[in-house]
């Protein structure tokens, strides 16, 4: 049975490719129902120098020097919209277990007879220091795969196991690539769409998403003057904005009384060619959230667009 080799960071193994692509942009979309993350280590391994690593041989076997035995296992997540999170994570196990995981791992007739128990030990966001240290019981439910973590055997795995977990709380925490779209909470009630395969990070007082030839920039604002309506709290946010050719700016009433608004240019000044859209949604009560897209191909305008208009205020 073969399993993947460690990393030094948590790193996503590919989803199944599904036919169908993207209304807004045509890109292909990954199968949603299933996600998987890959943890390259225990936590306690980066505290520790790599000398002190060892493995009999299996990948998902790994003794630490000093700080124990490690089994890397799959726990399962249920989240809403009908869709799973599979953490291949490790557990730390005791020595003998260890042993017997070693001598049974590639032998498909006794590996269907291992029995993991451990203490979790991955501090996986958005559960952190809560579910490290969880004790699980890991069965084999296909000779190809990892164990599962089936069982919990304290009331945080117990819980962890059972719960149907919010999708877009869970999946944003995770700042590496995701194979779905991802609903991003950006404080105050706002929240915008994460597409799929772009990594994250907060830089700068921005939240920030990048692929390949694309990059979003969002970021909060609020007004200073009481009383202002949003379209002058909108005009203030725009002074200084490069002159915008005719048919390349877009504005729309929201229903509460607010406004968004977006424009969109070409730079000619860069020495490759790169579209770029800026767009703002101002709220009546002065809260305000910009955007800044960049691209490299005309027709991911309307991905653009797309992101644009899932910037809005929840709650």
């Amino acid at each position: 049975m073969s399993t993947p080799a460690p990393s030094p960071s948590p790193t996503p193994a590919p989803s199944p490719a599904a036919p169908t692509t993207c209304s807004c942009c045509g890109d292909a979309l990954a199968d949603e129902r299933r996600i998987d993350v890959m943890f390259g280590l225990p936590d306690v391994a980066f505290e520790l120098p790599e000398e002190a690593r060892r493995s009999p041989g299996p990948s998902a076997l790994l003794a630490l020097d000093g700080a124990g035995f490690f089994v890397r296992c799959l726990l399962p997540v249920r989240l809403t919209g009908d869709t799973e999170l599979v953490l291949g994570a490790w557990v730390e196990t005791d020595e003998e277990t260890f042993r017997w995981a070693a001598g049974v791992w590639d032998d498909e007739d006794a590996y269907p007879e291992l029995v993991v128990r451990g203490r979790f030990a991955n501090a996986v966001q958005p559960w952190g220091e809560e579910v490290l240290g969880a004790e699980f019981t890991g069965r084999i439910r296909d000779v190809e795969e990892l164990p599962y973590l089936v069982e919990g055997r304290d009331p945080v795995a117990a819980r962890l196991l059972a719960g149907t977990w919010d999708r877009d709380d869970v999946l944003s925490r995770f700042p590496h690539p995701m194979p779905a779209t991802v609903r991003t909470d950006l404080g105050d009630g706002w929240a915008v769409e994460r597409t799929a395969g772009f990594a994250a990070r907060f830089e700068n007082g921005a939240d920030q998403f990048a692929a390949p030839g694309r990059s979003v920039a969002v970021g909060l604002f609020q007004d200073t003057e009481p009383g202002r309506s949003a379209e002058d709290f909108l005009a203030a946010l725009l002074r200084g904005a490069p002159e915008v050719p005719a048919g390349q700016e877009h504005t729309e009433r929201l229903p509460d009384g607010g406004v968004r608004y977006a424009f969109w240019l070409t730079p000619g000044d860069t020495g490759r060619t790169r579209h770029e859209l800026t767009a703002y949604a101002v709220e009546p009560d002065g809260s305000a959230a910009g955007l800044f897209c960049s691209y490299e191909e005309p027709e991911q305008h309307a991905w653009a667009r797309h992101v644009w208009r899932s910037l809005r205020r929840d709650g």
